[in-house]
């Protein structure tokens, strides 16, 4: 049984976000750390704020999608609060988010807040 990841990173040059998925999520940390993804190499020295472990690769490629969306960043957003209090996005970052929950993700398609059943 191989284990999948879904993971978020905050950089420290304008605390931007990323969503990532990974079936080697220590193996792909070392990658970041030696700047060896092409995705985040140039955005400098970065921490892990957030993952998740899933017993189905479908599942967390689900997951990830979800969170890549709308929907899924202002629940990410909210999932993340404290730390965000701490860690505030910098204005070249804040695109990232949008205020609240909207209508349509808490009684549309996301209303379970998981991708893999659309």
């Amino acid at each position: 049984m191989n284990i999948s990841y879904v993971y978020v990173l905050q950089w420290e040059s304008d605390d931007g976000l990323y969503i990532g998925f990974s079936t080697d999520l220590r193996r792909r940390l070392k990658e970041y750390q030696a700047e060896k993804s092409f995705a985040t190499s140039y955005r400098g020295p970065w921490r892990l704020i957030y993952y998740k472990a899933y017993l189905e690769k479908a599942d967390a490629l689900g997951r990830e999608k979800f969170l890549k969306s709308g929907c899924g960043r202002r629940f990410l957003k909210a999932q993340l609060r404290h730390h965000l209090l701490n860690y505030p996005v910098r204005p070249a970052a804040k695109r990232f988010y949008a205020a609240g929950f909207t209508r349509s993700c808490r009684f549309g398609r996301y209303s379970n807040l998981h991708a893999c059943d659309e």
